[in-house]
Order: structure tokens, then C-alpha cells, then sequence
């Protein structure tokens, strides 16, 4: 059996032997030739397929890694740019604000030779029987008590507590006209300043302010503006408190009273104006 096999593959290394002898010098190709050059090429074929397959997968793996931290990378992009949009309106809208009040400033200095302190509100009592509200302007900035503090729309309230970097300022909706240390707020109508006076306290009831002790031949009607008028208090004039709304008789028909809608906005109060006359003495 041993001597079979060898003499098998004599035979055919012989016959490999002539047919490369037979097919020397030939430029074309033998069938068997051509049968083995297509058996290896079916077979390389159908090993490259998977392994190519296999090689795109790990490569397609590689691009998805890559589109990950692509995504990770754009996401952080859209984040940053929605804060960075966030505070640039939040700037927009304080640069447009602040505008206002510097226009508002220069039209009260043609007015009236006043000074303005801007503050910042930096706190408001929860208490509903002291609703005081807190700013960060004190008597290190030459506030005193009795400042009358404004927004560009009116008048806020009066300084009550000065300390050295903080006062405490009493909302004109909050003056108590019964109080023993009451502070009355001498007004009168803007353009009619020499035929009007009264006095403007807060109505708790219908939370509106009332000007009472008018003249009953005062020419006060609906829709005249209210101003202060710098006489009887330190409060100094021409700052606008508010509009009127209505009138009525006041006690024994003697006097007038005015319901006065006032014109400053207190809900959400960030900065203010503290009036520095020129009687008082400057920073």
C-alpha cells in the first residue's frame, strides 16, 4: 500500500512535469491551467468576501465613534449657544432698559436741577404689615431719610432707615396717614400747579392712592396727572405719582377728594432712582 501511494504521486509529479515542459514557451493557457488559476480565484473570492465584510464593519465601527463625538460635540456647540443667546437678550434687554433710564434722567435735569442715585433693589419684606422694600444705596452715597425714590414711571416711596452701604424705603402704597411720624405728600395737577393742592395718602380699601383737601373750585378732572409739589414736605416737585381716576365730595362738602391710580409699577422692582435736591447735601 505504502508503494502504491508513492508510486501515485511518481506518476503525477511526471505528468506535472511534462505538462510544464508541454506548456513552456507558450503564452496561453492550458485547461488545466485555466481550471486551476479559476479554482483559486473562486476560492480567494469567496474568502475576501467575509473578510472584507469584516473589515468594513470594524471600519464602519470606527466612524461611528467618530460621528459620536461629532454628535457630543454639536450638542455642546447648541448648549453653549443657547446660554450665550440667553445672555445676550438678558444684556439686550438691560442695555435697552438702562437707555430709557438715561433718557429719562436727562429730560428730569432740564426739568429740574436734580441728582439721580440709580440703586438696586436687593431685597423686599415678606411682612404684609411692613412692606418695606431694601436697596444697596446708603448713607455712604449722601442718602438721607425722607429721599423721595422714583422709577423712570413715578413715584416709588420715601427713604425711611439709612445705613452706611443700605436703605429702607416705605412705598407710598404702604404710608400710613394715621401714624404719629406720618409723612404727608403734598401734591398737585401738572400744568394747573397754581389753582390745585391737596394731600396724597393710600386708600387700603380700594387700593388707589386718594388727594384729598382739594379746593371745591380746584379744576382737577379725570386723566390730569398728579405730580408732587414740593410744598408742606421734603419731597421735592415735580415728580409724577399718578393719574387721576375720579373725584367725589369730600367731608361736609367743604373740600374734593381724588381717586389717583398710581403711576409707578411696584411688582417686580429691580432698580430705582433716589432724588438728590439741590437743598440737600451731595455725595
Amino acid at each position: 500500500m505504502r508503494n502504491k501511494r508513492l508510486f501515485i504521486l511518481m506518476i503525477g509529479l511526471i505528468l506535472f512535469i511534462a505538462m510544464l515542459g508541454f506548456t513552456s514557451g507558450r503564452t496561453g493557457l492550458s485547461w488545466p491551467e485555466r481550471f486551476v488559476n479559476d479554482a483559486f480565484g473562486t476560492v480567494q473570492g469567496a474568502l475576501y468576501r467575509p473578510v472584507g465584510a469584516v473589515t468594513e464593519f470594524f471600519r464602519d465601527l470606527g466612524r461611528l465613534s467618530d460621528v459620536y463625538k461629532e454628535n457630543e460635540q454639536l450638542r455642546l456647540t447648541v448648549a453653549q449657544y443657547t446660554q450665550d443667546k440667553i445672555r445676550y437678550n438678558q444684556l439686550e434687554s438691560e442695555n435697552a432698559r438702562l437707555k430709557d433710564e438715561l433718557g429719562f434722567t436727562e429730560r428730569q435735569k432740564q426739568l429740574y436741577n436734580y441728582k439721580y442715585l440709580i440703586a438696586q433693589v436687593v431685597a423686599s419684606s415678606s411682612n404684609p404689615y411692613d412692606k418695606t422694600i431694601k436697596i444697596n444705596r446708603g448713607a455712604h452715597d449722601g442718602v438721607k431719610p425722607k429721599m423721595a425714590v422714583q422709577t423712570v414711571d413715578g413715584l416709588v416711596g420715601i427713604v425711611s432707615k439709612v445705613s452706611e452701604f443700605t436703605s429702607t424705603v416705605m412705598p407710598i402704597t404702604e404710608l400710613d396717614p394715621t401714624s404719629s411720624d406720618r409723612i404727608s405728600i403734598s401734591a398737585t395737577v401738572l400744568g394747573k400747579e397754581d389753582q390745585t393742592f391737596g394731600i396724597v395718602d393710600y386708600d387700603k380699601e380700594r387700593n388707589m392712592l386718594q388727594m384729598s383737601k382739594i379746593d371745591e373750585n380746584a379744576p382737577i378732572k379725570e386723566g390730569d396727572l398728579v405730580i408732587t409739589s414740593g410744598l408742606v414736605n421734603v419731597l421735592p416737585k415735580g415728580i409724577l405719582i399718578g393719574t387721576v381716576v375720579s373725584t367725589q365730595v369730600g367731608d361736609f362738602g367743604l373740600t374734593h377728594t381724588a381717586t389717583i391710580k398710581p403711576a409707578a409699577k411696584f411688582d417686580h422692582l429691580t432698580e430705582v432712582f433716589v432724588v438728590v435736591a439741590p437743598d440737600v447735601d451731595a455725595p
